[in-house]
């Protein structure tokens, strides 16, 4: 399953290195467009945005390493002891924060007149920033799951643990994508 997941991971780099390329080419073409169009970008409010998207990471990981210890669940109410559901729980709050920090962004942009049919840069940015929160909605699809699967099982075993290690290769995966869209769209306008 692992392997299955990352050689699938690979296929997602190459989707993501397309969605790059767009951006980058009608960037190439209409560089006063993007000049100020990126005006229109709060830059301090996706910062806070992608910090909480990265914390998530952290989050995550500290559930896979409770599932490798093969703790479902809390012993307590210290995080400390917390097992891979609370720690999950966490990272699925993160990223819906996450998700509905966008949200509210694109609402604020279209507001100001940036949308998808807009311009070549409402396009690009659109498509880079909308494919991304869609991968983010299905990382939070899986982490129900497998929060679900968690409950569902008498108990927690390898079989559970590979599944929440896989998930989050996917939700690693989908931070570091997040970070190169930051730094490509907000900071290198």
């Amino acid at each position: 399953m692992a392997v299955g997941t990352i050689v699938w991971l690979g296929s997602e780099v190459m989707f993501f290195a397309g969605l790059f390329a767009i951006y980058f080419t009608l960037r190439s073409t209409a560089p006063a467009l993007w000049a100020s169009e990126t005006q229109h970008l709060n830059v301090p409010y996706a910062l806070v945005n992608t910090l909480v998207l990265v914390s998530s990471s952290f989050t995550c990981q500290f559930g896979v390493f409770a599932a490798e210890r093969l703790q479902a669940r809390s012993t307590g109410w210290k995080p400390s002891q917390w097992g891979m559901v609370e720690w999950f729980t966490l990272t699925y709050a993160l990223g819906a924060i996450f998700v509905a920090g966008q949200a509210t962004e694109y609402a604020t942009l279209v507001s100001e007149h940036v949308s998808l049919s807009s311009s070549a840069y409402g396009s690009a940015f659109y498509l880079t920033t909308g494919f991304h929160a869609l991968h983010v909605t299905g990382g939070l699809i899986a982490f129900l799951l497998v929060i679900g699967r968690a409950f569902a099982v008498k108990t927690f075993g390898h079989k559970e643990a590979t599944s929440a290690i896989v998930v989050s290769y996917y939700w690693h995966f989908v931070d570091v994508v997040w970070i190169g869209l930051f730094l490509v769209i907000y900071v290198l306008k």
